[in-house]
């Protein structure tokens, strides 16, 4: 996938910055995990990591395929004050470079549409959970009216997109993430669908 680093990244800072902590409260209240360490895939700037470290003593690897949000991300963790807790990490979700059973929470915020390969991802995410351990992936602006805040804002800065659902990044493909998790052997999962969003929430 072709990306502008920065622009990206400054879209997250100055359009999406509300919906991180919306959607960490969410994170933490579905899976009830506050400690041990935590795995943010397709981290980008950390926004969502940094957000949920803020309410809860879990550690984080922020892993992301690309070295040029890694060092933003980095940039970030140091502005947080957040080193001993956070390290980046290069890294790609059809080959997570962790141990097995070395995980307990593992979260991403829209890499998900961008997975080539979604059975091999979910076995992966299985493979790092510990027993216990929760996944709360997908994509989605936390409520509907941040949702509708931002759509405007981004048609606004560039009218040609039409907000989000031009490329379906957050339509209803509830279907595909099913074949796709039950091809990875994952049974133990929930799929939510509402104004915050597209999530999936697997346990192990």
């Amino acid at each position: 996938m072709d990306m502008n680093v920065k622009e990206f990244d400054r879209v997250a800072r100055e359009v999406f910055a509300p919906v991180y902590p919306v959607i960490a409260e969410q994170i933490r209240t579905r899976t009830g995990i506050t400690e041990g360490v935590c795995l943010d895939i397709g981290t980008g700037g950390g926004y969502l990591g940094i957000a949920l470290a803020g309410m809860t003593d879990l550690d984080f690897c922020l892993m992301d395929k690309s070295p040029e949000m890694l060092e933003i991300a980095d940039a970030n963790v140091a502005i947080s004050g957040l080193q001993k807790r956070m390290r980046t990490v290069w890294g790609d979700v059809h080959d997570i470079p962790r141990e097995d059973a070395s995980i307990d929470l593992v979260i991403s915020r829209g890499s998900l549409f961008f997975w080539e390969d979604k059975p091999r991802a979910f076995c992966e995410i299985s493979r790092v959970l510990k027993p216990g351990g929760k996944a709360y992936i997908g994509g989605g602006m936390g409520t509907g009216e941040l949702y509708q805040k931002i759509r405007e804002e981004m048609e606004r800065r560039n009218p040609e997109r039409h907000g989000d659902e031009k490329n379906g990044r957050f339509a209803d493909h509830r279907e595909l993430y099913r074949e796709a998790l039950c091809r990875a052997g994952i049974a133990n999962y929930t799929l939510i669908r509402g104004d915050e969003g597209l999530w999936i929430q697997i346990g192990k």
